[in-house]
């Protein structure tokens, strides 16, 4: 087992919508990058979501997300795990990220879209908890995971729903 830590959020003050992942893969902390998996479709979906299909850059890529309003973290700050898939996650070193003081920094985070069923269910086992309930009223839903190991739906689909889902809040 390897012990991982996940990244930063990307933000900003303006920040509407919160994407959740589970953990960042093996290929995304080699390189630093939220979704850095070349056959993950979460970059090609958020490209066509803002027809933006010239941002190859990362750095690019993350000011198109924050000029739509959108924000990107993991529910997961710390775990013990090997290789890439959530299933091997061993939930005993699982330590989440600090979501009390996030929503208390982006107040303007209305929704909460989850990158997968393991962001909701790890969200729902380790944060919902921890939040003050009469004040969080935000929303939450579940989008099939942009991992390229969610095989079941093609990036055409996954991009249909992504966008569907997206474009009702923006």
């Amino acid at each position: 087992m390897n012990s991982l830590t996940g990244f930063g959020p990307i933000a900003t003050a303006d920040s509407k919508i919160l994407i959740l992942g589970s953990m960042p893969g093996v290929q995304s902390l080699q390189k630093t990058q939220y979704y850095g998996h070349p056959r993950n479709a979460f970059w090609p979906i958020m490209a066509a979501l803002f027809n933006d299909f010239d941002s190859i850059d990362y750095e690019a890529k993350k000011h198109m997300l924050e000029r739509g309003g959108i924000a990107v973290w993991d529910v997961i700050q710390n775990c013990n795990r090997c290789g890439s898939l959530d299933a091997h996650i061993e939930k005993t070193s699982i330590q989440p990220n600090n979501f009390r003081c996030f929503f208390n920094e982006h107040p303007n985070i209305t929704t909460v879209f989850f990158n997968g069923a393991t962001a909701e269910k790890l969200f729902k086992s380790f944060v919902l908890s921890t939040l003050d309930p009469s004040i969080n009223t935000r929303v939450y839903h579940r989008l099939p995971s942009t991992s390229p190991a969610n095989a079941g739906l093609s990036l055409h689909e996954k991009t249909r729903i992504w966008k569907s889902a997206l474009a009702a809040v923006l």
